[in-house]
């Protein structure tokens, strides 16, 4: 019997097949066969795999399915790619997994990475099937390829190879992970990331490397590769957990997390996986033309660029149709459609198809576009939090706290501006009641008095924009002008330390000023990293200007990962490792260990905030970006369901976070043999984190910011209960002073 139903599944593409389906059959056979493939051993006797079993498994037929344009020669070599991957993954389990062989299986990836070689180099002679298919391929494959689209595929086949260490890890400990570890690091060891870079490779069009790097193309990679993960993870959980013992499935996860049962969770897996489909197309109809046209990309590369995004739909619903007919995986039911659907087609393209709800993904879009801003909300009391760190105060704080309103005051932060005439963003009671100075004296608890002042400053600074932005441009759905904003603001950055344009407002005012005292002692490249740490922050509050735009309340995998750049965590962390650049070997934070140290107490930080401003933001400024009301409409459940998850997620990142300071972060100093030197300074990042947390937690409960009585007494002087300002809604688009057409607004 199967482990459970599977669900109503979303795809809005039909699949279809290539028709060189059979000549890529009788490649892939004979070259798995001369790689050797067909007859490597496992440690127990047998093989990995025979000829009956390849043919049954049938990877020309999913090659076919999610490649069903490109030619005969090029469908080949993608169907091999295939063979190899799966043949790696199968024959790491035999090797590796089950014999918990730690070390061999570093030794055995460590070479493999060997055979993808750069212009020049020679590769070792293979050992393995494993090593000989990635040197054949590899050989067969970049020479048409450009230098830039080979470093995409090198870290991608990179990731899905090392980080299946991290799959290795979790087994070995009887560990499964929480959610939100899982989503991101089945990213890198689902390896379809890597399979986005072979649909490059199979509709002969690269991603132009101006815009490679930006968030559209981020985002159309990671909800595809998500969507595929979150897919395979359904088919095969019966194979792959109560069958295989592996402990990396997103089922399991959702049913560990919820305490709920298998069927329940494989339901909430197909509704993020549907939440991830549909950002994909949002970000495809919406950003993706915004971004062509900001980067003048010209029509030619245009045509790649779509041809890519319709490669990625194609991979989509051809790879659905293959787990629904292939004998890897649990699909008894998929070709049919789910029993609650209507009756609808048969055949070919149609193991996605069910005319149902879920099945058009109707509800989900409803729920996420339906939000009425502005509900009273009332008070959300909070359950107790997790925090087993305690909190350090600076004993600079009083003389930080006498000096921080005179800098706002300085940079203009009492003034009213364009889009807030009456009586501006904030006045000096509110600042003095937000206390920038406790904050940072509690983050910062080592700072000498020059560097505490400047903490608090960029306190402030960020918080400005952060409120600037929504109340100015979102209120009036106004992205043109968001955007234009933040475009000058990298002028207020100079990499030379030059002169900078006059401001225009306090958020330029404030920049250039803190700009200058930060960045001046740096060399050129810290500055370049942590100028894109800000630009990263500033843009970031674009993106929310325009989900405000389309009243769409994010998907809550888009929104976990721009909240951490809304909320600038990534430009704190981002100043303590550059006060260390040098002293730590290169590519260390960008390892899998630290990486998730500061993701998750990122998250941690980033959801005390959601959970204290929630009626901030929900009642008294019409926002939809905070996770409590994020997993309300995900969920579909009330607000106090959605605190305790929203609670639950901050408990679960805070123990993986001292799992990896127990265990992970030294096992990271042996394994780089790194020195004394290093080993403080990454110990001391780990120690600046738990303070971070601790502080940021405690700052929101002291801080009168998120207070009822203060939230009403700073509503709109004279405004009745429900008021907004600036006002919107039918008849109020003249309500507000604007700059004649054609002129810059002075934002």
């Amino acid at each position: 019997m199967q482990a459970f139903t599977l669900p109503d599944f979303y795809m809005s593409y039909p699949a279809r097949i290539n028709p060189h389906l059979e000549r890529s059959r009788e490649h892939s056979e004979a070259w798995a066969g001369r790689m050797g493939m067909l007859d490597a051993p496992k440690p127990g006797g047998g093989v990995v795999w025979d000829r009956a079993a390849l043919a049954e498994m049938d990877y020309a037929l999913m090659c076919a399915y999610t490649h069903p344009d490109c030619d005969g020669p090029t469908l080949d070599l993608i169907t091999d790619w295939y063979v190899w991957v799966f043949f790696f993954d199968d024959h790491f389990l035999e090797q590796f997994k089950y014999s918990r062989d730690l070390a061999g299986a570093k030794a055995h990836l460590d070479r493999l990475e060997l055979f993808m070689t750069a212009d020049g180099e020679t590769s070792p002679e293979p050992a393995n099937p494993a090593e000989a298919g990635l040197k054949d391929l590899w050989e067969r494959t970049v020479p048409s390829m450009s230098p830039e689209w080979r470093r995409r595929f090198v870290t991608s086949t990179h990731n899905l190879m090392v980080e299946s260490m991290w799959e290795l890890d979790n087994i070995d400990q009887g560990r499964v992970a929480n959610p939100i570890e899982y989503v991101q690091m089945r990213r890198r060891v689902g390896g379809a990331p890597w399979s986005a870079n072979l649909v490059e490779y199979a509709v002969h069009a690269e991603i132009p490397d101006a815009i490679a790097a930006t968030r559209p193309m981020r985002v159309l990679s990671d909800t595809f590769s998500d969507a595929v993960h979150l897919r395979n993870d359904l088919f095969s959980y019966q194979r792959e957990v109560q069958e295989e013992g592996e402990n990396s499935n997103a089922v399991l996860v959702f049913e560990r997390f919820f305490d709920c049962s298998t069927q329940e969770a494989a339901e909430l897996v197909n509704d993020l996986l549907t939440s991830r489909l549909q950002q994909f197309e949002n970000t495809a109809l919406t950003e993706v033309p915004a971004l062509l046209a900001e980067h003048a990309v010209p029509p030619h590369e245009q045509a790649g660029v779509a041809a890519y995004v319709k490669g990625l739909q194609d991979w989509q619903s051809g790879g659905h149709e293959w787990h629904a007919r292939s004998s890897r995986y649990m699909n008894e039911g998929a070709v049919r459609g789910s029993s609650g659907a209507l009756p609808g087609p048969t055949g070919l393209g149609t193991a996605g198809l069910a005319f149902s709800p879920a099945g058009l993904g109707l509800a989900r879009r409803a729920r996420q576009h339906s939000h009425v801003p502005f509900q009273p909300v009332g008070h959300l009391p909070l359950p107790g939090l997790y925090m087993p760190f305690p909190v350090r105060t600076s004993p600079h704080i009083d003389a930080a706290r006498r000096y921080a309103p005179g800098w706002a005051r300085e940079m203009g932060m009492f003034d009213s501006v364009p889009g807030v005439e009456a009586g501006g963003v904030w006045d000096e009671r509110r600042f003095t009641g937000f206390d920038f100075a406790h904050c940072a004296a509690m983050i910062h608890a080592d700072a000498t008095p020059d560097e505490l002042n400047l903490s608090s400053d960029w306190l402030a600074w960020g918080t400005y924009g952060d409120d600037y932005f929504p109340l100015v441009f979102g209120a009036t759905r106004d992205v043109a002008g968001a955007k234009l904003c933040d475009d000058r603001l990298p002028a207020f950055m100079p990499l030379d330390a030059g002169p900078t344009p006059e401001p225009a407002n306090p958020i330029e005012r404030g920049l250039a000023d803190l700009w200058r005292r930060t960045a001046g002692p740096m060399e050129v490249s810290a500055r370049r990293k942590f100028r894109t740490s800000i630009e990263d922050m500033t843009s970031s509050w674009v993106w929310e200007v325009a989900n405000q735009a389309q009243n769409r309340i994010p998907d809550p995998v888009d929104y976990i990962e721009m909240r951490r750049k809304t909320f600038g965590s990534d430009m704190t962390m981002s100043l303590a490792r550059l006060a260390h650049a040098g002293e730590v070997p290169p590519g260390i934070y960008q390892t899998r260990v630290m990486r998730e140290l500061d993701t998750a107490a990122q998250d941690y930080a980033c959801f005390t905030n959601d959970l204290f401003s929630y009626q901030k933001e929900i009642e008294f400024e019409g926002e939809i970006h905070n996770l409590v009301l994020v997993v309300e409409h995900f969920l579909d459940v009330d607000r106090w369901k959605a605190r305790d998850i929203v609670a639950g997620l901050m408990e679960a990142r805070m123990r993986q976070f001292e799992h990896i300071v127990a265990d992970d972060l030294p096992a990271l100093f042996d394994e780089y043999a790194l020195d004394e030197t290093a080993r403080a300074i990454l110990t001391r990042h780990a120690d600046d984190l738990k303070e971070w947390m601790s502080g940021i937690l405690e700052w929101h409960r002291r801080c009168v910011r998120y207070t009822e009585d203060e939230l009403r007494r700073t509503r709109q002087a004279g405004a009745p209960e429900g008021f907004s300002f600036p006002p919107t809604g039918l008849g109020t688009s003249a309500a507000r002073i604007t700059t004649p057409a054609g002129g810059r607004q002075a934002s």
